[in-house]
């Protein structure tokens, strides 16, 4: 693994000309827009990117955009993997090592979910601070380089509440609800049943998604700070549960989407 990241890294280098990002941004399904408030510097398509899984999602751009946001230097993921396209656990975090490689100290996660809270609605956005991990595999499983991170790591605070805190006070100073959420991550790709929504909220799940809990868990290993955010496209709370399709959670996403922005650009300025 440490000679895959190793020589991606390389690679990556002889390409982007010294260019030293600062921060990592991971955007999720429907949410690929940030990218037009980046002053982007590189653009490299994942398909040409050594190791590179490749995004097999609609909607998923597959890209790495190197550029600045807010002043600071970043780089971000258009698109990102998922356990249900068939990448294990290593394959889908191994973007997460390479930008920690890069030279990044935080991690910026974005998301779309369904809401198990009846006081958590379709449209809103949810802050991540907390999660329960419903994967079939860890990232960790395995032997443990030490390079990469701790055998062991410490998951008591994988989001950091300075930057939720942030977050919050910058969604109340533009006048909209962001909720802080339990995340609870699955593998996908279906929904789930009315069973499994009850059996979610039971547990202490307060929205659900198929993303996100590999690479925090990655990141944790890797000594990143996280900050996660949720765009919460449909309600699973219901007795009376409705179908939901790819193109209903993309277009409540996009809808939503400036918002999330707005978030991420001034949460960004905030960083030290």
């Amino acid at each position: 693994m440490y000679a895959l990241i190793d020589e991606t890294v390389r690679a990556l280098q002889r390409r982007i000309d010294g260019f030293e990002p600062e921060f990592g941004i991971i955007l999720g399904t429907g949410l690929g827009k940030l990218v037009d408030e980046i002053e982007v510097v590189h653009s490299l398509t994942y398909s040409n990117i050594p190791n590179f899984p490749i995004s097999t999602v609609e909607f998923h751009r597959g890209k790495l955009i190197f550029g600045i946001l807010s002043g600071r230097k970043v780089v971000a993921m258009q698109g990102r993997f998922h356990y249900y396209e068939g990448y294990n656990m290593q394959q889908i975090t191994f973007p997460i090592r390479v930008m920690k490689e890069l030279g990044i100290k935080k991690l910026f996660v974005s998301n779309a979910s369904g809401s198990l809270n009846p006081s958590i609605h379709k449209g809103d956005l949810a802050i991540i601070s907390d999660h329960i991990d419903l994967m079939p595999e860890n990232p960790l499983r395995g032997l443990n380089n030490e390079r990469l991170g701790p055998r062991f790591p410490d998951m008591s605070r994988p989001y950091d509440p300075q930057m939720i805190a942030q977050a919050l006070e910058i969604a109340g100073n533009h006048g909209f609800p962001a909720h802080q959420a339990v995340y609870v991550g699955t593998p996908g790709p279906n929904l789930e049943t009315r069973a499994e929504y009850r059996y979610m909220r039971i547990i202490g799940g307060d929205i659900v998604g198929m993303s996100t809990v590999p690479e925090v868990i990655a990141a944790n290993h890797a000594g990143l700070s996280v900050f996660a955010i949720s765009v919460v496209t449909d309600e699973g709370f219901h007795e009376d549960l409705q179908p939901v399709s790819l193109a209903d959670i993309v277009a409540v996403a996009a809808e939503s989407e400036p918002k999330l922005t707005l978030i991420l650009k001034e949460l960004v300025a905030l960083q030290g």
